[in-house]
Formats: C-alpha cells, sequence, structure tokens
C-alpha cells in the first residue's frame, strides 16, 4: 500500500470522525433504511419467480375459501 493511500485513508477516517463527533452523523438511524438494499435483488431469478407465484396462488385460494365461507 503506497503512502499517499495510507493518508488518503486516514484523512478520510478523520473526517469520518470529525462528523460523528459534531452530529452531523447523528440523524441517520441505523437499519431504518437498510431494505432498501434489497430491492431488485432478486430480480430475473426463476427461484423467486416460483416463490410469488406460489404465494399469489395460495392467497387466491384463501380468497375463494373466505368466500365460501362468509353467509
Amino acid at each position: 500500500m503506497s503512502q499517499v493511500t495510507l493518508e488518503e485513508r486516514v484523512s478520510r477516517l478523520e473526517q469520518l470522525y470529525e462528523d460523528w463527533v459534531h452530529g452531523e452523523l447523528a440523524g441517520r438511524q441505523a437499519g431504518r433504511d437498510d431494505w432498501l438494499k434489497t430491492l431488485g435483488m432478486f430480480a430475473g431469478d426463476p427461484v423467486m419467480k416460483e416463490i410469488i407465484e406460489e404465494g399469489r396462488r395460495v392467497r387466491e385460494q384463501d380468497r375463494q375459501q373466505s368466500c365460501l365461507d362468509s353467509p
């Protein structure tokens, strides 16, 4: 690792620390927006498509059954 890279890394860490100390990072809640990282994670995945279709099938069966059960 070159000296410049080390200096850049240390500088970045120092800046992050200063931001944290001065409360600039305090507004971010850990985990609050983490779900956004999963968007598109399974796009094009055939197994996930099968899972979604099975869930739809089960929900449709539940709807039909609830219509038969209601007076």
